[in-house]
């Protein structure tokens, strides 16, 4: 079978929408509609229901999914692991967001190194999401995210949490609020106990949706909003941040996740990756 007809079934399955899964593939819609009928010919069965409301999975499509992943992660596995050098057995992927990688996965690559040296590693950056989509296509072994969604096949572990402070850049007190307010959107948790806590706050002028875009947009132009206690602690103790009294706290959790041990081909790799970020994220402190 040709692997890109069970990539373009999975990301159908994904997406629930021909069009979707073009985009993200980077083909044309008559492209991915050519290789769903060359998969369900050869396959003799219907893959997908479509319709008005959108693309659902048969119940053939729904247990081919399974086998179409498997295809596709060991297809990646073969072709990542053949191309090796000498001295490598192995290759192991990590996808984190990217406030996440200063935060502990910089720290993670060389502990792993120093554990598993016969072990090559390839490291993504990317949204909840897409690492997720990838997890679930085995394209990566372990993603590392603010936002898990529950899937068969792979556990969530969460492995540290972000202390998110408001910090101004000018000395003020909690209850002046104004037009500086910058709204970071750390999530969904992270809005919902926001609106709990402030429910009278009018909508923000300026929201942004990347922390680091936020606090470069203060430290420029004046300003206050949330951000994680690790991130602007130098500049509270350099006074060019100023810690809010009175001001509530919240706390935005990291999860890692990864295939189930029977999951997973090379699964001593996987159990010191998992191994080695649990230890650097032991490491960490938000006090």
């Amino acid at each position: 079978m040709n692997i890109d007809l069970a990539r373009t079934f999975l990301e159908i399955a994904e997406t629930g929408n021909f069009n979707k899964a073009a985009e993200r593939l980077h083909v044309t819609q008559s492209t991915v509609s050519m290789r769903i009928k060359a998969l369900e010919d050869e396959i003799g069965r219907p893959l997908f229901a479509r319709s008005k409301a959108g693309t659902q999975l048969t119940a053939a499509g729904a247990r081919f999914r399974r086998y179409a992943t498997t295809l596709v992660r060991v297809w990646e596995q073969a072709r990542q692991e053949l191309a090796l050098p000498p001295g490598l057995r192995a290759v192991l992927t990590v996808g984190g967001q990217f406030s996440l990688w200063d935060r502990m996965l910089l720290r993670w690559i060389p502990w792993m190194r120093a554990a598993m040296p016969d072990v090559a590693l390839r490291v993504e950056v990317g949204l909840s999401d897409g690492l997720m989509r990838q997890l679930g296509e085995a394209l990566i072994d372990i993603g590392i995210m603010y936002s898990p969604q529950s899937r068969p096949g792979l556990v969530t572990e969460k492995l540290l949490e972000e202390r998110l402070v408001l910090v101004s850049t000018t000395p003020r007190e909690i209850g002046h609020w104004d037009d500086s307010y910058i709204f970071v959107d750390w999530g969904p948790e992270y809005r919902a106990a926001h609106s709990q806590a402030f429910p009278d706050l009018s909508t923000p002028t300026v929201s942004v949706g990347l922390g680091a875009l936020g606090l470069q947009h203060i430290l420029a132009n004046g300003g206050f909003g949330y951000f994680p206690m690790r991130v602007v602690r130098a500049y509270v103790q350099t006074g060019r941040l100023h810690l809010m009294p009175d001001a509530p706290e919240f706390r935005r959790p990291a999860y890692m996740v990864y295939p189930m041990a029977e999951e997973q081909t090379d699964s001593d790799s996987l159990r010191a990756a998992v191994r080695g970020l649990r230890h650097v994220a032991s490491l960490e402190t938000e006090d």
